[in-house]
């Protein structure tokens, strides 16, 4: 058999190798690190080695040692800048020391006795996390050969690297750990409920937290979100939770009425005020005194009347159509709107004055497309509804549920609701299927209102300029295909639901190539369902 010698590299090199295999092991760094430095000082003939950490900012000591008594070990403390170990800390650069008994700044603190003559030369090199100086690797051999102290740097900082990376995995798995420790001794905190409002989803949730918050105050609040998504539902939640639950909840719906009407409907009139005002009527102010008074749609309030309620708003105070005596009413105000009245004021068509009295609070409602995992409750809620009134016991199966939540729901949670009402209305059997709802043949009337633009729909905290949008879809040749939506994200969903979630056939609705397609998808977080 014939023996071949290593070369000096060579050894130097399966040294390294061994010493990353040693500290992926195992993340019992005690035991890694002496494993490690026994390798070292056995495969490259030192004499001695020792691994020092940082303890506090500005001390390190002695963590694993190889050719060191417990004693020796146990007196290796250093400050910052203290002795040779202590400059290559604080100043992060290697030191050689060719004969430790000329150099004054070694301080000799873990030997105990040291041999006269060959001379012993010490190597120190700094051992990094990251930025951060974490500690020190230092040996000491005979000195030999002073050339050799350029290899003898060498293979010391790149074993220094693989300490510092094996500090930092062991760094990160114990905040993780304590982390879970810290997780699982925490209270769990409780999912929040409101009276007939479901929502278990992390947004709805945050909504749940405002309400309850701001429920107990006087503070005005203003409800924002798309049209169905339940603001006149939280608007009675935020009443119950106040004081004010036990006096009167009024509600108005300012859209629904002229300028006029709506005057006499919150202010009431004395009589002959005006034709047919055959007697005194008390305002929707005066009914909810001591009470809560809920505007919906007040976006939709003429500027004219915009300035007849400010007074109200400010004062509390308003006189009667036809009258002159001055009433004073304790009323807390909730309004709601669908409209982006910050746009409103910039145009001109909504006061900023007023704009300022009722946004005090502010709650955005997230619509339904952006808290699907509050449609599969939803939809049983609806359905036992339904079979509790109607005397019947319908079940929806899991091809139909998977369709409702793949739909954009334009109208919200009231469109869901209507849905679920009209399918169960017209299945036959106890089941309903996905076959059974109108979407699933193109006869939806939601495809005819889908993608309207709606410049005043969304509130201001939900919108983001479309700095990269796709280009505009090409128009639209069947007379029924609904029209496109403006937003990107918006443009492909829309395209996405109306090829049936095949991205080829979605590029080409968008006149966009199938890569130009997934890249946008894939911008935008949008993931494909599978039928």
């Amino acid at each position: 058999m014939e023996f071949v010698a290593r070369s000096h590299a060579e050894e130097e090199l399966i040294t390294v190798y061994e010493i990353g295999k040693i500290l992926n092991s195992s993340l019992d760094i005690k035991k890694t690190f002496r494993e490690s430095l026994n390798v070292l000082v056995t495969q490259l003939d030192f004499r001695r080695g020792m691994i020092l950490l940082k303890e506090t900012e500005h001390d390190l000591s002695v963590f694993a040692a190889v050719g060191l008594t417990p004693e020796e070990a146990s007196s290796g403390h250093f400050r910052s800048g203290e002795g040779v170990i202590g400059h290559v800390f604080a100043n992060g650069v290697p030191a050689v020391v060719p004969d430790i008994s000329a150099e004054p700044l070694f301080l000799n603190r873990t030997y105990s006795s040291q041999p006269p003559d060959p001379a012993v030369a010490f190597v120190a090199v700094p051992i990094r996390v990251g930025n951060e100086r974490q500690g020190v690797l230092a040996i000491d051999r005979i000195r030999d050969d002073a050339g050799a102290f350029r290899d003898t740097l060498r293979v010391l900082s790149m074993i220094s690297t693989l300490l510092g990376q094996a500090l930092r995995l062991r760094q990160n798995v114990s905040a993780a750990q304590q982390e879970m420790l810290l997780a699982t001794r925490r209270p769990h905190q409780k999912a929040l409920h409101i009276n007939k409002v479901v929502g278990v989803s992390q947004a709805m949730q945050e909504v749940f937290r405002q309400v309850h918050q701001v429920g107990p105050s006087r503070s005005t609040v203003l409800l924002r979100g798309e049209s169905g998504c339940g603001k006149e539902v939280i608007a009675r939640a935020i009443h119950d939770l106040s004081p004010r639950a036990g006096a009167s909840f009024i509600k108005v719906n300012c859209a629904a009425l002229s300028e006029t009407l709506l005057e006499s409907e919150l202010f009431g009139h004395e009589r002959g005020a005006f034709t047919g005002a055959v007697a005194e009527r008390k305002g929707r102010f005066e009914q909810a005194h001591g009470g809560t008074l809920f505007l919906d749609e007040i976006g939709d309030v003429s500027p004219a009347f915009q300035a007849k309620m400010l007074r109200v708003l400010q004062e509390r105070e308003f006189e009667r159509v036809g009258g002159s005596r001055s009433i004073k009413v304790d009323v807390r105000l909730i309004c709601a709107t669908n409209r982006n009245l910050e746009k409103m004021v910039v145009a001109g068509s909504f006061r900023a004055d007023l704009y300022y009295r009722i946004n005090v609070v502010s709650v955005f409602l997230p619509p339904l497309r952006e808290r699907r995992e509050d449609i599969p409750p939803l939809v049983a809620h609806f359905l036992e509804r339904y079979n509790r009134e109607n005397g019947r016991s319908l079940r929806l199966q899991p091809d139909a549920l998977r369709l409702l939540m793949n739909c954009y729901w334009p109208g919200n949670v009231r469109e869901l609701e209507n849905c679920i009402e009209r399918t169960a209305t017209m299945a036959t059997g106890d089941s309903i299927q996905a076959l059974a709802f109108p979407c699933y043949k193109d006869r939806c009337l939601t495809q005819l209102l889908h993608y309207r633009e709606k410049d005043d729909a969304v509130a201001p905290a939900r919108e983001e300029a479309e700095a990269h949008a796709l280009p505009e879809p090409a128009p639209a040749v069947e007379p029924a295909v609904p029209l496109r939506p403006q937003g990107e994200r918006e443009r492909l969903l829309w395209a996405m639901e109306r090829s049936g979630w095949v991205q080829a056939k979605a590029a080409r609705l968008l006149n966009i190539t199938p890569r130009q397609m997934g890249y946008a998808l894939q911008k935008h977080g949008i993931e494909i369902r599978k039928f």
